[in-house]
């Protein structure tokens, strides 16, 4: 199909981006990498009068330190992410799970911050946001705002930004000494979007058990989540089998499963809980 009749323009500033926003009495949409956007106006699952395209606002797309972790351009694209260097040392996990998106065209042209933005809740990034204890930094309304991505993730393409904010970075702390990851999802076979995703980063002690889970959860519900009940299950306990199957049997405990034509919500809660316990152990393993 054919997008609706709309008008474009491209600023070169976030500022001059947030005036237009102001200004567009909420009929404006943020054109990031487009991967999302362009297909469902094609589709005309949503038909802005403005699209406001943010490729020419260059000091939103870089990859830096920041305080021992990783500060993220909005626009960078994930095939940045994947093959930086700073990013494979400080943070390998978030290289891995970058390399699972979709496939190389899309990596090439989609960006984080439009990835978040968007919330698809089969989304693999937010997984691994949710868990790193990533903060989302907006610039828009009266001040800019940090918002912990536990706290972003409202509901299906649904987050905490208003109409006039625009993300401008992200920023992933650096994990603890001894900390392992692993990311683990069944993937759609046409789209690579997770029918359900596991991220899970696991600090071990100088004796080896467990002194700090962070379990995120995509694919499985309406948004990402934290599995909160099976952090503090493991959290103190030492990484015997028998504990990182009691505390993945919890990853599913508060979510709302979804259940459609890729799978019944008894399906995704018995994948939650598998995909569980795979990601705990290889981040185990990887943490000794």
């Amino acid at each position: 199909m054919i997008p609706a009749a709309f008008d474009y323009v491209a600023p070169s500033t976030v500022r001059e981006a947030l005036a237009v926003l102001r200004s567009s009495a909420g009929d404006a949409r943020l054109l990031a990498g487009g991967q999302s956007l362009i297909p469902m106006m094609r589709m005309r699952l949503v038909n802005p009068g403005l699209v406001v395209d943010l490729s020419r606002v260059a000091d939103l797309a870089y990859v830096r330190e920041h305080d021992g972790g990783i500060a993220i351009g909005a626009m960078t694209t994930y095939r940045t992410i994947e093959t930086s260097l700073l990013v494979r040392e400080r943070f390998p996990l978030l290289t891995e799970v970058a390399s699972q998106v979709a496939d190389l065209q899309v990596r090439n042209r989609g960006t984080i911050g439009g990835a978040l933005a968007h919330a698809d809740p089969s989304a693999d990034l937010p997984a691994l946001m949710v868990a790193a204890d990533a903060r989302i930094l907006t610039r828009g309304g009266g001040r800019g705002r940090s918002i912990p991505a536990t706290r972003f993730f409202v509901d299906a393409f649904t987050t905490a930004l208003r109409e006039t904010e625009i993300i401008t970075r992200i920023v992933v702390p650096a994990p603890p000494a001894r900390t392992g990851g692993s990311y683990q999802k069944l993937a759609n076979r046409a789209s690579h979007f997770a029918i359900v995703g596991v991220a899970a980063l696991v600090t071990l002690d100088a004796a080896g058990v467990c002194s700090r889970v962070r379990i995120g959860v995509t694919g499985a519900g309406p948004a990402a989540s934290r599995a909160q009940a099976a952090e503090s299950y493991l959290a103190g306990r030492a990484p015997t089998e028998a504990a990182l199957e009691a505390a993945a049997a919890r990853a599913g405990d508060g979510i709302d499963f979804t259940d459609d034509l890729h799978g019944s919500a008894a399906y995704r809660e018995h994948l939650t809980q598998r995909l569980a316990f795979r990601a705990l152990s290889a981040a185990v393993e990887r943490a000794g």
